[in-house]
């Protein structure tokens, strides 16, 4: 039986980059009136979705067709794209915080900056936003801008989404594959965590790799979080956590949101989107296995990946709750893994 009343907030959607796709801040009103992608208000109210991380993320020119087609392939290796400038990225990273902003206008969201923020929404039916930023590009190496992201709402950033920033390097888009792949954190890289720290700002290491993961362990007193990633052993993609890594989470108290994106959960890596719940199931004991109860979430990157047509859009969310309690997850761990987790973490980095 589906029960809607255990809300869920999600770790990581990229709505704000669709709709900056679409138009911009002109084709917000989208979000309330309806929209072709994974997210708008009317499918988050059918799956209960109450909330999450709103990600900031500047693309690089990508043949988005040849990439999906590279990704059904056994073996893959995509190049990475060469790095951003700051000028480039400044511009459109602005564009996507003044697109959430014209959605608080607009009274579909509230961009929120403590858990007593997101609980409110929660109580009141107001969909939560914490503001996220996919890959520090519009971030200057004297961390300036990161302080005025700060003030707008920024509570959680990723220093690389897989290609090469001024602060460390990710993982390419490879099946099969580690992540041990490239340098650790720069000078800029270990000054960007520690003012992070210092702010409440959340660190998200799921677009890292290896030896940024480490530095970060090294460097960062918070605990550990990937806000999108999948189990490594399940799954051999570059993009998903080795149990190493995860026991460096657990040891941290961190947490992990699984991902939707379907080459993450599959074994054979493909992007194609025959997948059923089992396989996230599957996924959802191993992290909980490695994790706990305690350090698991969700992260499904709607609107930024292939997720399973099984669930189809946030709307399934609700399918994919039965589907939960099915598999034996009862009332107490559904609340923990729907939003209770995620609460717990933001509260030990924003408060």
């Amino acid at each position: 039986m589906n029960k809607p009343d255990i809300p869920i907030f999600d770790g990581h959607n990229d709505v704000l980059f669709r709709l900056f796709q679409a138009g911009g801040r002109d084709h917000a009103k989208s979000f309330v009136t309806g929209r072709d992608g994974h997210i708008d208000l009317k499918k988050a109210k059918l799956g209960g979705l109450a909330g999450g991380f709103f990600a900031i993320y500047v693309p690089s020119p990508v043949d988005l067709d040849l990439k999906l087609e590279l990704m059904t392939q056994d073996k893959y290796d995509l190049p990475l794209p060469p790095a951003v400038d700051l000028s480039d990225a400044l511009p459109i990273a602005l564009q996507q915080a003044a697109i959430l902003a014209e959605l608080e206008t607009l009274g579909a969201l509230k961009i929120c900056t403590s858990v007593h923020d997101i609980k409110t929404c929660m109580q009141t039916g107001l969909m939560a936003a914490v503001m996220h930023m996919e890959g520090a590009e519009a971030i200057d190496a004297d961390l300036y801008n990161l302080d005025i992201f700060y003030r707008a709402g920024l509570r959680s950033l990723g220093p690389v989404w897989s290609r090469p920033t001024i602060f460390g390097e990710g993982v390419p888009f490879r099946f099969p594959s580690t992540g041990d792949v490239g340098g650790g954190l720069t000078d800029h890289g270990v000054r960007l965590v520690k003012r992070c720290d210092e702010l409440g700002i959340m660190l998200d290491m799921s677009h890292l790799n290896e030896a940024g993961f480490w530095d970060i362990a090294k460097h960062s007193t918070k605990p550990l979080v990937a806000t999108h990633s999948n189990s490594h052993l399940l799954s051999p993609h570059a993009r998903n956590l080795t149990d190493k890594q995860l026991a460096a989470i657990a040891e941290s108290n961190g947490m992990v949101g699984l991902n939707f994106a379907v080459a993450f959960l599959r074994a054979d890596g493909k992007m194609l989107a025959d997948v059923h719940y089992d396989v996230l199931l599957r996924h959802l004991d191993h992290l909980i296995e490695h994790l706990g109860e305690d350090g698991v979430g969700l992260g499904s990157d709607f609107d930024g990946a292939v997720i399973p047509e099984t669930m189809g859009d946030c709307a399934g969310l609700a399918t994919f709750r039965d589907a939960m309690r099915m598999h034996g997850y009862n009332d107490a761990l559904m609340s923990k893994l729907c939003h209770e987790n995620w609460m717990r973490m933001l509260a030990r980095n924003m408060g």
